[in-house]
């Protein structure tokens, strides 16, 4: 049986989604996941807000397992909660327990671990949420790379109205 992981950076999926005018519904999101790339377990990794519980836990419910990084309070009073190590850690760690993995980001930080999982065998895709704003660091992995805007229907994407 094939176990694949994927990984998914939560702050560039979600904003660059939003960016675009859409929500993700991140319970089909996860569903597609599991279907089209045989993904067992999904790690989300994402800033750790006291008050975003009931977030976590519908995240948690829809199967996701979830990697919390501190939040810090930085310039204007903007929440950072850079997650980009924690996600290459947690790949490196799962390493030996996955087939291939899904990376979730547009994120040229994750250049070298793409490349990497590349040269490994143990890439299987890269699901960049936003075709016009990733890093050109990636462009490299074309036929690797699935758009959100190309699974739109897929993934049960909802366009919010435009105000």
């Amino acid at each position: 049986m094939v176990d694949n992981y994927a990984f998914i950076d939560s702050q560039n999926l979600n904003l660059a989604v939003l960016s675009m005018g859409w929500k993700l519904d991140f319970k089909r999101f996860r569903t597609y996941l599991k279907e089209k790339y045989c993904v067992k377990k999904a790690f989300l990794f994402i800033g750790y807000v006291a008050s975003n519980q009931k977030l976590y836990d519908f995240l948690t419910q829809a199967g996701y397992v979830l990697v919390f990084k501190p939040v810090v309070i930085g310039e204007k009073n903007k929440m950072k909660g850079n997650v980009d190590a924690e996600l290459v850690l947690h790949s490196m760690i799962e390493f030996s327990n996955y087939s291939k993995a899904v990376i979730v980001s547009g994120d040229g930080d994750f250049h070298c671990l793409i490349e990497y999982l590349y040269s490994q065998n143990k890439l299987s895709r890269i699901i960049v949420p936003n075709r016009k704003k990733y890093s050109s660091l990636l462009r490299k992995f074309n036929n690797q790379i699935t758009f959100v805007s190309d699974i739109y229907k897929k993934a049960d994407l909802e366009q919010k109205e435009r105000h």
